[in-house]
C-alpha cells in the first residue's frame, strides 16, 4: 500500500503553510508511515499517532496546526463513531485547529455528520495525494487567516476600544489611517475623511466617536447626499409646528440629536450652497434657529464629515465655501482605495465571510485557492463596499463547503462583460451608474449631472443597486 501511495505524488508549489506541524491519527502503521512520507517530502513537520487517547494526549502538550484523524480505530469496526466522539473531544480542547477527516467506509451520512460536528473536510482512503495536499494547505491558511483576524481584533480592542475591533488595517498603506485615529480620536477636533466610495468613511467615523470622550453620547448620522435642498435645512436643525406645510408637529434636527455627541456629516460635498453659510456658523458657534423659529439653540458637537469628492476641486467651480472647508477639515484622514491596500483582503473577506454565514445561518469552511486569487486579483472599483456584497453573493450561491470563483461572480467586471441586448434594462442602468462614477472617479455629483439625474435620485439608485 505504501509504495501504491507514494507513486502517486506530483510536485506541488510549496508555501509558507508547509513549515506548520501536522497530527496524524490513524490505526495502520502503513498509513501513518505514507502520510508521514508524503508530508515529509513536500516540508511538512508531522507527527503520527495510533489511538484517540494519544491525540488528546498530544493535544493538551503540543500545539498543531491541523489534525489529519481516521474515523475507525478498533480492528473490525466501520461506524465511525469513535472518530466521531474524538472529533467533539477535539473541538472542547481546541475549536480553532482544523480537521480533516478520512476512512476507507466513506459514505455521505457519516461525511455529513463529520463536518457538522466540526470537520473542515473529508478524505476517502485510498486518497490522491494532490487532492490531499490541496486540503490541508487550504485549511491550515484559511486557520492562519482567522487567527491573524483575532489577533488584530483582539489588539484594536486594546488600543483603540471595542468598536475598533472591525477595522482591519494591517496594510502599509492604512499606517497613517491608524496613527492619526490615535492622535485625534480622543480629541474634540473636527475631522474631515476622504476617500473613494466604499473605501470605509462611516466606519472610520464610527471608531473616532468610540475612542473619544463623546463615547457615551450619541453618533448621529446624516447622508446629505440623499437630502434634497427642500428638506435639508429641516432634517438638520429641525423644524417647528406651521414652519411649511407639512410641518404639523416641532421636530428636533440632527444637531439637537447630537448634542454633547457626535454628528457624522457623510457625502458634505452635497450640501446645497445656500444652506452652506447656516452650517458653518452652526459649527463655528454651535449656535442655530430651528426653520420657522426666531429662538436660539445652543448645542455642543463634534464635526466628523466625510466625502469622496475634491472639495477644493468643488471650491474652485463655486460650488463649495472655503471657509467651510476650513472649519471641517482641522484633521484630514484620506483613506486609500482597497487596490492599494491588497495585504487586507484575505482578512477582510474573512471577516465578511463570518457575518454573513451568521446571518444567513449557512456553514462554509472558508475559500478554495480559485477563490482567493480571484479576489486578489480583482480590481475592486466599489473597494471595500464592493467586496462585502460580492462575499455576501458567495455565501448565497456556494454550492459546496468552501467559496469557488464561480461563486463570486467576478465575471461581469472582465474584459468581456455581457453585450446589452443581452443584459435586463436594471442591469444596463447598473452598469452605466458603475462606469460613470469610474469616469468621475468616485465623485457622485459629477455623476449624477453627468446622466441628467438629481442628487436625491442617483442615491436612492445607488442604494438600489448596492454601490
Amino acid at each position: 500500500m505504501l509504495a501504491q501511495l507514494l507513486h502517486k505524488r506530483i510536485p506541488m508549489k510549496k508555501s509558507d503553510s508547509n513549515k506548520a506541524r501536522i497530527l496524524i491519527a490513524d490505526d495502520q502503521s502503513d498509513v501513518r508511515e505514507a502520510l508521514l512520507l508524503l508530508f515529509k517530502s513536500e516540508g511538512f513537520q508531522s507527527e503520527a499517532v495510533d489511538s484517540p487517547v494519544r491525540v488528546i494526549e498530544l493535544l493538551r502538550k503540543e500545539q498543531f496546526a491541523l489534525v489529519l484523524m481516521d474515523l475507525n480505530y478498533s480492528r473490525d469496526t466501520t461506524s465511525g463513531q469513535e472518530g466521531l466522539e474524538l472529533l467533539s473531544k477535539i473541538q472542547e480542547l481546541d475549536g480553532d485547529v482544523p480537521i480533516v477527516v478520512m476512512t476507507a467506509w466513506a459514505n455521505v451520512e457519516l461525511a455529513v455528520e463529520a463536518i457538522r460536528r466540526g470537520a473542515r473536510d473529508f478524505i476517502q482512503k485510498p486518497w490522491d495525494n494532490v487532492r490531499l495536499l490541496t486540503i490541508v494547505r487550504t485549511q491550515i491558511d484559511f486557520s492562519e487567516t482567522l487567527q491573524k483576524g483575532k489577533r488584530l481584533e483582539a489588539e484594536n480592542e486594546l488600543l483603540r476600544g471595542q468598536s475598533r475591533s472591525h477595522l482591519i488595517a494591517e496594510a502599509p498603506a492604512m499606517r497613517p489611517v491608524l496613527e492619526l485615529i490615535d492622535r485625534v480620536g480622543p480629541s474634540d477636533a473636527n475631522v474631515l475623511i476622504t476617500g473613494e466610495s466604499g473605501t470605509g468613511k462611516g466606519l472610520v467615523a464610527n471608531v473616532l466617536h468610540a475612542v473619544s470622550t463623546r463615547a457615551k453620547r450619541a453618533l448621529v448620522t446624516v447622508n446629505t447626499g440623499g437630502l434634497s435642498e427642500g428638506v435639508f435645512e429641516s432634517e438638520v436643525f429641525g423644524h417647528v409646528k406651521g414652519a411649511f406645510t407639512d410641518a404639523k408637529i416641532d421636530r428636533v434636527g440632527r444637531f439637537e440629536m447630537a448634542d454633547r455627541g457626535t454628528l457624522f456629516l457623510d457625502e458634505i460635498a452635497n450640501v446645497p450652497l445656500k444652506h452652506q453659510a447656516k452650517l458653518l456658523s452652526a459649527i463655528e458657534t454651535g449656535k442655530f434657529e430651528r426653520v420657522g423659529s426666531s429662538r436660539t439653540v445652543q448645542v455642543d458637537v463634534r464635526v466628523i464629515s466625510a466625502t469622496n469628492a475634491d472639495l477644493r476641486a468643488e471650491i474652485g467651480a463655486g460650488r463649495f465655501r472655503a471657509d467651510l472647508l476650513f472649519r471641517l477639515n482641522t484633521v484630514e484622514i484620506h483613506l486609500p482605495p482597497l487596490r492599494e491596500r491588497r495585504e487586507d483582503i484575505s482578512a477582510l473577506a474573512t471577516f465578511f465571510l463570518k457575518q454573513h454565514l451568521q446571518r444567513y445561518r449557512k456553514q462554509l469552511v472558508g475559500f478554495d485557492e480559485s477563490a482567493m486569487r480571484a479576489l486578489n486579483g480583482h480590481a475592486w472599483p466599489g473597494n471595500i463596499r464592493e467586496l462585502n456584497h460580492v462575499v455576501e453573493r458567495a455565501v448565497l450561491m456556494a454550492r459546496n463547503n468552501k467559496v469557488s470563483s464561480a461563486d463570486l461572480g467576478l465575471q461581469e467586471n472582465s474584459n468581456n462583460p455581457p453585450a446589452l441586448d443581452e443584459m435586463s434594462l436594471e442591469e444596463v442602468e447598473k452598469l452605466l451608474i458603475k462606469k460613470t462614477l469610474l469616469r468621475f472617479d468616485g465623485n457622485a455629483r459629477k455623476a449624477a449631472e453627468s446622466l441628467g439625474l438629481s442628487r436625491s435620485a442617483f442615491y436612492r439608485r445607488l442604494e438600489k443597486f448596492n454601490l
